[in-house]
């Protein structure tokens, strides 16, 4: 066995779930496991079968939906539980039943109100019962992270003894320092005499904020398997973030360790998680945040354009980000700025970048943050010559619609020089606009996406038009502004258009 992998235990579906609100169907629980096998997971958590139908029923359908995956399902340490997860598993091609209690006094005596050997026996009889019917047998011993290590050891060796194939030791609470929890790992290490025929786990909580720090605490102390989810979501504070970590080990790879995880596809995962559990991610979320590879100070920016790695330990693509973002605010300098504009195509030879930057910096001490849209505001107020370069410019416009009357549109074009013009009918005023430029045209050009927003609100306020359009397979995206939202819309599909020709 390779004594540097490391195993993901992912538990989006069982423990991330158990967060209010975020309950998904079993239709969806199936679309995030067929994802979360793509990522390239080892063992995926599918459920507590007995604690509702809904549950079972889960296990069972994903069972037969992912094969690479091994599918495991939590049961308390009694028969009716384990019965009820073997029962779930049956069309499972890799099964694992993780089955525990609770190992510390807090657990032992206001929990079940019992004894240290009461305990130890039941966990004992409760792998033991498990391993009649599967192999691959998981026993966690819940509230490790505050259990007395003698004890602890004690039991994760008669659990051993008993089949256990995995001793996870969770820090239910999120109560560890990472020297603490990463001591405690070292000690079950060095004191539990069979730990060489098991795997240890560890499964930490985040309520102090420490979960990834203790889990890879866990990891350079011996463990081999981290038991994560997809956003780090989870019961109160969440558990620790499945990208966080398959991202430090990547990154640290001096350390040694190594995952199945296909990183590039973490971006995706995020998001469908995100957007099924209708639990956004925090903008300042590490590795999938949004700003998580946005930059909006002047020098980070800079350093950034010079040489990426000047400000970012992390590739983006190797998340699944097409590239990072350079945020243009109040903050940002002359070469962000330069950045965008070459980026939307202007021509810098024609800009004096000095006079534009000093006009930008205005509009961005108004606004938090500067959109591609407020670019093009900015040039079209104040580069009337980069206007005058453009291959085709709107001469005139002319609609009349009202009812009963159809919309009609004429308009006529200056292209290369050279005036055109058409008319055309259309099922609103700015279809048929776009109609008729398409009778001047007269190339395979599809609207992929029209939006319109009020700049500032109020019947005479400016409109705001983005449009993105399709032209032989690929996509560009055009910007107007106008008081007139037919004018605006046309303003804004003619630059896409000379982005295109």
């Amino acid at each position: 066995m390779d004594k540097n992998r490391v195993y993901v235990f992912d538990t989006t579906l069982r423990d991330g779930e158990q967060v209010p609100g975020c309950q998904l169907t079993t239709v969806e629980k199936i679309e995030v496991a067929k994802e979360l096998e793509a990522l390239g997971v080892d063992v995926i958590e599918a459920g507590f079968p007995i604690s509702s139908p809904g549950d079972f029923q889960s296990v069972v359908e994903i069972s037969k939906a992912v094969s690479e995956p091994v599918i495991c399902a939590l049961t308390r340490a009694n028969t009716m539980d384990i019965d009820a997860a073997v029962d779930a598993l049956r069309f499972a091609k890799r099964k694992r039943i993780h089955t525990g209690i609770g190992s510390s006094d807090m657990h032992i005596k206001y929990k079940f109100n019992s004894t240290r050997e009461d305990i130890l026996k039941r966990a004992v009889d409760a792998v033991k019962y498990a391993r009649k019917f599967v192999d691959d047998i998981e026993f966690y011993a819940e509230d490790a992270g505050r259990a007395d290590d003698e004890y602890l050891a004690r039991m994760i060796e008669a659990v051993i003894a008993a089949g256990a194939t995995v001793v996870n030791i969770p820090d239910t609470n999120g109560y560890c320092l990472p020297d603490q929890y990463g001591a405690k790992i070292k000690y079950l290490m060095d004191h539990v005499s069979n730990i060489d025929k098991a795997i240890i786990s560890v499964h930490c909580h985040n309520d102090l904020g420490l979960a990834t720090a203790n889990t890879i605490a866990g990891v350079m102390n011996g463990a081999r398997q981290v038991e994560c989810t997809i956003n780090g979501i989870g019961e109160r504070a969440g558990n620790t973030s499945l990208e966080e970590v398959a991202m430090i080990l990547k990154t640290h790879h001096a350390l040694g360790y190594h995952t199945g995880i296909n990183s590039k596809q973490i971006y995706g995962i995020s998001n469908l998680v995100s957007t099924m559990m209708r639990m956004p991610v925090q903008p300042n979320k590490a590795i999938v945040g949004r700003n998580a590879f946005a930059h909006s100070s002047g020098i980070h920016q800079d350093g950034v354009l010079k040489h990426r790695e000047n400000y970012e330990i992390l590739n983006p693509e190797d998340v699944g980000l097409a590239t990072n973002s350079i945020i243009l605010t109040a903050r940002s300098g002359r070469h962000a700025l330069k950045h965008h504009l070459q980026r939307l195509d202007y021509k810098l030879d024609k800009i004096n970048l000095d006079e534009v930057y000093q006009r930008f910096l205005i509009m961005a001490d108004q606004k938090k943050e500067i959109s591609d849209a407020d670019l093009q505001q900015l040039m079209g107020d104040g580069d009337e010559k980069n206007y005058d370069d453009r291959a085709i410019k709107v001469i005139l416009l002319q609609v009349v619609c009202g009812d009963p009357l159809r919309p009609m549109a004429t308009v006529k074009l200056k292209i290369n020089g050279t005036e055109k013009e058409a008319s055309a009918a259309g099922n609103g005023p700015v279809n048929a606009t776009i109609n008729a430029i398409h009778e001047i045209i007269k190339d395979d050009i599809d609207l992929d996406e029209f939006s319109i927003q009020a700049m500032h609100g109020g019947s005479e306020d400016v409109s705001k038009v983005n449009m993105r359009v399709k032209h032989n397979g690929q996509s560009y995206y055009g910007f107007g502004y106008s008081t007139d939202i037919v004018n605006a819309s046309v303003n804004a599909y003619v630059d896409a258009l000379n982005k295109i020709y």
